[in-house]
């Protein structure tokens, strides 16, 4: 009887841990780790892809493994949203410029304009050009001075006398 006792004993741990695994893959926990999952193994395309078309600035190899330890890292849960802090932080940058200033600064890091450069390079340079139109006033052109009124002068004609006659 012992040996059926434990038979049975072992038979209800693993009906048990067969509850519990299956309780687990009902969880919704599983589909969002495996939404995350997914989220990684895009990032990891793309930094693949980034790789090995040389857009990185680094060598293949230390790139390619770079980009397996960060999907690594990834999916233990070790990443955190680096990108987000990373825009945080520039918007914080433009909260000390003038008003309008600090608008444009915004529209900037959140992509509006162009970008040039490189961080290999030494630089990523963010420009965006405004164009404003400005109604000018007329301009007023000042009045021609007019000569004062005045009556013509008359006009003299001096004729001379006539020869005196010789006899």
């Amino acid at each position: 009887m012992t040996s059926s006792n434990t038979n049975s004993r072992k038979n209800m741990r693993i009906a048990g841990l067969s509850m519990a695994v299956a309780a687990l893959l009902c969880s919704p926990f599983v589909y969002a780790e495996q939404g995350g999952s997914a989220a990684a193994k895009a990032r990891y395309e793309q930094e693949r892809s980034r790789c090995l078309s040389g857009q990185s600035g680094q060598d293949l190899k230390t790139c390619m493994r770079e980009a397996g330890a960060a999907l690594q890292a990834s999916r233990q849960g070790q990443l955190d949203d680096v990108d987000g802090r990373y825009v945080r932080n520039a918007l914080e940058r433009c909260k000390p410029l003038p008003a309008d200033d600090a608008k444009d600064c915004r529209d900037r890091i959140l992509g509006q304009g162009s970008v040039s450069g490189s961080v290999k390079g030494g630089g990523v340079l963010r420009e965006k050009v405004t164009t404003e139109v400005k109604v000018l006033p007329p301009v007023e052109v000042p009045a021609q001075p007019q000569p004062p009124a005045t009556t013509p002068a008359p006009i003299i004609l001096i004729v001379p006398a006539p020869p005196p006659p010789t006899n």
